[in-house]
């Protein structure tokens, strides 16, 4: 499984996100070889637009340079390695790991996130996925603001033979959320997966109503939403971080999954999240089958980056 997760990573990478195998290949593909201060500063320029962060790559750079310093024969595996234990001490404690507490029926996730992030077809293939690990799930079409979603998440419910509770564009999405919520109880779910509308996190008013999704869910159990769960584009880079930061100031994010990991040379964002706010992350999009969201693993990540065939 572990394996199959790191070639999946390496996969994505190499055929998908240009960006990262133009830096982290440069790295791999002069393993042998011996660096010199041309190719750190390549290292650097790539480590920024990989969007990894300031704090981040000035380490990764530090350390790569001290070594260099004391040993003028680095070669590229060297530096590899130097950078892959700074990545791992940056996520460490990174892993979300999600367990169902058997005392919770149904455990809510509230998914949020801005338009665009993939939030909608992220919901539908976490629940699916975790039917697949023999949890009975109930998913909620609490994004009622945007006409598309009933359509785009019964068409994705049916496919994966997922059961959804929706109602009409316009309603109320707090009563949507409550509504899936007491049908997860009724039926005996172990899990109520809600899907909220995309909201713009500079819009306050749009933030409230996820606030009102809250109250209202605390009503049917007090701990509702138990995870707060923020989807993030990873294609966006910097910009997802500023995301994070609203979001977790008005709603408490205890979550993160970044999507679209498949078709972006700017996968570092997660690193920049993670060390500024320490929100674990619990799984990426890799692509566009369900199978494709995969629990994220700090070793699987930093091996497709780092790795010798990356």
């Amino acid at each position: 499984m572990f394996g199959s997760l790191i070639q999946k990573f390496k996969d994505t990478f190499r055929k998908a996100a240009p960006g990262l195998r133009k830096i982290f290949g440069k790295i791999g593909g002069i393993f042998a070889a011996k660096i010199d201060a041309a190719t750190i500063e390549e290292i650097e320029e790539a480590l920024y637009s990989a969007d990894f962060g300031v704090e981040t790559t000035t380490e990764i750079l530090d350390e790569i340079r001290a070594a260099y310093r004391a040993e003028k024969e680095l070669r590229g595996q060297d530096a590899a390695k130097i950078a892959a234990t700074v990545l791992g001490r940056v996520l460490a404690g990174s892993e979300g790991v999600f367990t169902h507490d058997p005392g919770r029926k149904p455990e809510v996730i509230a998914l949020i996130g801005v338009n665009g992030a993939g939030k909608t077809t992220t919901a539908a293939k976490l629940a699916w996925r975790l039917r697949q690990d023999g949890l009975g799930v109930v998913l909620g079409a609490c994004d009622t603001f945007r006409a598309a979603a009933n359509a785009q998440i019964e068409t994705w419910a049916e496919r994966l033979g997922v059961e959804l509770v929706a109602s009409q564009h316009g309603a109320d999405a707090a009563a949507v959320a409550f509504d899936t919520v007491q049908a997860a109880r009724a039926r005996g779910r172990e899990v109520a997966v809600l899907d909220t509308a995309g909201r713009l996190h500079t819009k306050g008013h749009l933030l409230e109503e996820l606030k009102k999704i809250a109250r209202v869910t605390a009503k049917l159990d007090p701990a509702a939403p138990h995870h707060r769960w923020l989807v993030v584009d990873g294609s966006l880079g910097s910009n997802s971080l500023e995301q994070a930061r609203v979001f977790h100031e008005a709603f408490g994010v205890t979550g993160l999954i970044v999507t679209k990991l498949d078709g972006t040379s700017r996968g570092g964002a997660l690193v920049g999240i993670y060390r500024s706010l320490k929100i674990p992350v619990y799984f990426v999009g890799l692509g566009e089958q369900p199978e494709d969201l995969q629990p994220f693993s700090k070793d699987a990540y930093i091996d497709a980056l780092f790795g010798s065939e990356a």
